[in-house]
C-alpha cells in the first residue's frame, strides 16, 4: 500500500511556488505561527523545568543498542543530577534520554515536530507539545535548556548543534555548555573543524573548544553543570 505524503505546515510557508495561497491566507498564517510560540512558552512555564538539558540525537537508533543504552545512561545521571530533559519526543537516541529521565524521576519533555511521516512520541515523554513549524521548536529548545548533549545522529542533529555553536559563538545568547557524546562519532567532524575552518581562518581557533567532545557521560554531566 502506497502512503501518500502529507504537506507540512513548514513546506505550506516556505514553497514560493505557493505564493498566491500566501498572499491570501498571510494574516491566517502569522496567527498560526503566533499561537504555537504562545502555545509552548505557556505549557513550558507551567511545567516549572528548573534546569534543563536539551539532547539531541537520531530518531534511528535502535533500541537495545550501545548508542541507546548511552542515551539511557545519559538521561538518568542528568537527572539525577537534577535536571529535567527534553528531546525532540520522537524514538531513538530521544526515546533514550527521555527513559533515562523517567527512570530518574526528573521531568521528561518531547518537543514534537510535524513530519511528512509520522513518528510519533515516545513512552517515556510526560510533557509533550507538537509542533508545525521548526523554528518555533528550536526556540522552546534554547529558551528553556541551560546546556546541550549531543547524541550520535543525522541532518537534524546537525541542525540543531550548528544553530546552538552558532548563538553561542555569536554571543546572541549565553555561553551554554555543549557535549558531544561519542568520540568515534563526532571526532571526525570536529577533526575537520580544526583542519578546514581553523586553518583557513573561516573560525577562531577558540571556537572549536565551545564544544566537549567526550566517551565519558559523567564528564559530560559535570559539563552541563557549569551552566549553573
Amino acid at each position: 500500500m502506497t502512503i501518500k505524503r502529507r504537506v507540512t505546515a513548514d513546506e505550506h510557508l516556505l514553497d514560493s511556488r505557493r505564493s498566491d495561497e500566501w498572499k491570501r491566507k498571510a494574516s491566517w498564517r502569522v496567527m498560526k505561527i503566533q499561537a504555537e510560540f504562545v502555545e509552548g512558552f505557556d505549557k513550558l512555564e507551567e511545567a516549572e523545568l528548573g534546569d534543563a538539558i536539551g539532547v539531541y540525537g537520531s530518531a534511528r537508533t535502535p533500541v537495545g543498542s550501545e548508542e541507546y543504552r548511552l542515551g539511557v545512561e545519559l538521561g538518568r545521571k542528568l537527572g539525577k543530577a537534577g535536571f529535567s530533559i527534553l528531546t525532540g519526543g520522537g524514538p531513538g537516541a530521544m526515546e533514550a534520554a527521555n527513559r533515562g529521565a523517567a527512570e530518574a524521576g526528573v521531568k521528561s519533555v518531547g518537543l514534537g515536530i510535524e513530519l511528512p511521516f509520522e513518528q510519533g512520541v515516545n513512552d517515556y515523554v510526560d510533557i509533550q507539545l507538537d509542533f508545525h513549524y521548526f523554528f518555533v521548536r528550536k526556540v522552546m529548545f534554547l529558551k528553556y535548556s541551560c546546556g546541550f548533549c549531543a547524541l550520535p545522529g543525522g541532518y537534524g542533529t546537525m541542525d540543531e548543534l550548528f544553530e546552538s555553536l552558532t548563538l553561542v559563538q555569536t554571543e546572541k545568547v549565553g555561553k551554554f555548555p555543549i557535549a558531544l557524546i561519542g568520540t568515534a562519532y563526532w571526532g571526525g567532524l570536529v577533526d575537520w573543524l580544526r583542519t578546514s575552518m581553523v586553518e583557513q581562518r573561516k573560525i577562531h581557533p577558540d571556537d572549536v573548544e565551545l564544544v566537549l567532545v567526550t566517551d565519558d557521560v559523567d564528564e559530560a554531566v559535570e559539563h552541563m553543570g557549569t551552566a549553573r
